[in-house]
């Protein structure tokens, strides 16, 4: 397998996953909650969902930027916390909606507002509970190529074009044909 290239067999347990794993169209997503392009995509990716259906299994993976986002890793984090409480997709959405406000004081604030235990999810955000999961994604998209975000792979294939719904919707329709 090259590096462009990923199986969606690598689609895993731990993996973030929207729609059916069966779906005929995959998008993978690697991304970093203080990234503003990823917020950008973010948007891109719910009119995708909303115009494909039940056709799109869509897959985010971390891939925190802390070098140039230093809530990026804290946030990553806190989704990963809320993942463990059963919403993981609400804190993603509030964390891109947010991404502005990424302080640990914001972290248990949206914790509260979506009905979270705030206390633990920011005692693993700051002790890292979930940095194994974080690493895996961050490893998975450094094995295939990844070096920034947001990087998208569609149907297995590295997504080269501009990130919006009109080319990302054609690549997953014509190279699924």
């Amino acid at each position: 397998m090259s590096k462009a290239q990923i199986s969606t067999s690598q689609v895993q347990g731990h993996d973030h996953i929207q729609g059916s794993i069966d779906a005929p169209f995959k998008l993978i997503e690697y991304g970093d909650y203080q990234c503003p392009f990823c917020a950008d995509a973010h948007e891109v990716v719910k009119e995708i969902q909303e115009r494909l259906g039940d056709q799109l299994c869509f897959v985010f993976r971390n891939f925190p930027l802390v070098e140039i986002h230093p809530f990026a890793e804290h946030a990553a984090e806190a989704a990963e916390s809320a993942a463990g409480q059963g919403r993981f997709w609400e804190m993603h959405d509030t964390l891109f909606e947010n991404q502005n406000a990424l302080t640990d004081e914001d972290l248990a604030e949206y914790a509260t507002e979506l009905g979270l235990d705030a206390r633990r999810l920011i005692a693993d955000v700051r002790k890292g509970a979930h940095a194994a999961h974080i690493k895996k994604d961050l490893a998975s998209g450094e094995q295939n190529g990844v070096n920034g975000t947001p990087t998208f792979f569609v149907n297995g294939q590295l997504f080269a074009g501009e990130p919006n719904p009109e080319e990302l919707i054609a690549a997953l329709t014509e190279s699924n044909e």
